[in-house]
């Protein structure tokens, strides 16, 4: 008589900025559902920017885990383990029930606590803050945070019970453990962690007591499991091992490969987020670095803040008639903006974008800093411009290349994952940029692909025990070769794009004062 094996299957759920995406995956890694929500972040003051966590990551975990498992009728029960992302370094205050006592502050997009920035490296010198982080303090960083809710908003402070991240949140909703991965913990929460990833009592004495940290696990360490009050919310069954999880971006490059030194993964979500694996940590205050989420590899990291918000500001702004087109049964407003951009070009005819809506991380860390459309004349369209801003996301990515290639790192291969690999021409200048090839991977989900292999990593099933394995389910997709010819001629725009930052940074912070 034959017997079939019963298959499993994992299910990921990745929160980002904009929209929350999941899937679920069988024991070969082929994704047999997939579900996406859409939600917003605010804006209530120049430099704050929030999210809703029950809505927006709770709400949207608990529809897209109803919606897989309604699209695959795969039974719960068939669901080995869920992993989940969470965009990093945000900072919510929650009582004892796990309730959220205020919005979400986001990631270092929100540059609310340039206060407690200064105050905190008043406290310590910079040479201390440069011992801890290997760069100044900036707003990628949650301990200001933290401060600013105490400075700020002390009632909530007072009844804090627990300041967590998304992914910390999730896994408290789902399994009544407070957890937060290693990588996330130390990198992100630093100096409140000692590096075995207990609480440092000294360091948090002026910041929070050390009993509102969540305890410190590795990424696919088993947080808990889920409960009668998630399973009712989500559909899954109760018991479903749930893995620690991590950020957006470290559970995507876990999804492109990153599991070893010289691989590197480029994230084109509302912003840029850049991991290199490297063998040792690298100290450069321009950018960040820090323990990666595979045991024994380090990374440098970098930021740009606007990217995919950039294109949808363009969209909602400059081509409303595009979304309005869209809206009424047209194309997708993105493929309309897209229109003769390949006519156009090296350069934009002379325009160059200063991406700076919405401040700057790496490499310059000042959340002050502004946009800037150089060189405009009365010849260029909105064509040139929205060029000119896909160009500028280039430059700022091949600036911080260059400064990681100052180390002496090896960059053997170089994953493009997000919404923003849809875009070819926009691939394709970012190889030419760059002068290097950009592959994007066969499987573009991202995150919530890494998360699902994760969970099953988590679990030690067959085939996805070690982080070295989960290569085996990822498969290259199309590579972009960069053009000679035009790496040439971006090479002197690129010159005047590192210019324009240091030519113009003393008037941009007159428009703050």
């Amino acid at each position: 008589m034959e017997i079939f094996m019963k298959e499993s299957y994992f299910m990921g759920i990745d929160t980002g900025t904009n929209s929350s995406k999941g899937v679920l995956i069988n024991s070969h890694g082929e994704i047999i559902a997939e579900h996406t929500t859409e939600h917003a972040m605010t804006n209530p003051a120049p430099g704050h920017y929030e999210h809703d966590a029950d809505k927006d990551w709770w709400g949207d975990l608990c529809i897209i885990s109803n919606a897989l498992i309604e699209k695959s009728k795969v039974s719960p029960s068939d669901i080995k383990a869920i992993g989940t992302s969470a965009l990093g370094a945000d900072c919510l205050p929650v009582d004892d029930q796990c309730r959220p006592l205020r919005k979400a502050i986001l990631y270092g997009i929100d540059a609310r606590a340039t206060d407690e920035i200064e105050q905190l490296t008043e406290m310590y010198g910079e040479e201390q803050i440069r011992q801890w982080y290997g760069r100044p303090l900036c707003s990628s960083d949650v301990m200001p945070k933290i401060l600013w809710i105490k400075n700020k908003e002390p009632d909530i402070y007072a009844k804090t019970h627990k300041f967590l991240t998304g992914s910390s949140f999730i896994a408290a909703k789902l399994t009544g453990n407070y957890v937060v991965d290693r990588f996330l913990g130390l990198a992100s929460f630093n100096p409140l962690y000692f590096n075995d990833g207990t609480p440092n009592p000294e360091t948090c004495l002026p910041i929070c007591r050390p009993d509102q940290l969540a305890e410190v696990k590795e990424a696919n360490d088993i947080a808990g499991y889920v409960t009668e009050t998630a399973s009712k919310e989500t559909g899954l069954a109760v018991g479903t091992p749930v893995i620690v999880g991590t950020d957006d971006s470290g559970a995507e490059a876990i999804s492109t490969g990153v599991v070893a030194p010289g691989k590197m993964m480029i994230q084109f979500g509302s912003s840029i987020y850049m991991i290199l694996g490297t063998k040792e940590l690298v100290d450069d205050e321009r950018l960040w670095r820090e323990e990666f989420i595979v045991p024994g590899l380090c990374d440098i990291s970098a930021g740009t803040n606007a990217a995919g918000s950039l294109t949808k500001w363009y969209r909602n702004t400059i081509f409303p008639d595009a979304l309005e087109l869209e809206q009424n049964g047209g194309p997708d407003a993105y493929i309309t903006m897209m229109q003769d951009l390949d006519k156009i070009p090296v350069g934009s005819d002379g325009l160059i974008t200063l991406p700076y809506f919405a401040g700057e991380r790496t490499p310059i860390n000042d959340p002050l800093a502004r946009g800037i459309l150089f060189g405009l004349t009365l010849a260029h369209t909105r064509q040139h411009m929205y060029r000119s801003a896909l160009e500028s996301v280039a430059y700022s990515v091949n600036q911080q290349l260059k400064i990681m290639l100052e180390h002496d790192v090896p960059i053997d291969q170089i994953f493009a994952v997000g919404g923003g690999v849809k875009n070819d021409l926009w691939m394709q200048i970012v190889a030419d940029v760059t002068g290097k090839e950009i592959s994007t991977p066969a499987i573009t989900v991202g995150a919530s692909f890494g998360d699902a292999l994760m969970a099953a990593s988590g679990i030690k099933y067959s085939g996805f025990e070690s982080f070295n394995k989960l290569t085996d389910f990822i498969k290259p997709g199309k590579t972009y070769h960069p053009n000679k010819e035009n790496h040439e001629a971006y090479k002197k725009y690129q010159n005047i794009y590192d210019s324009l930052y240091p030519a113009t940074v003393n008037l941009m912070h007159c428009l703050s004062d």
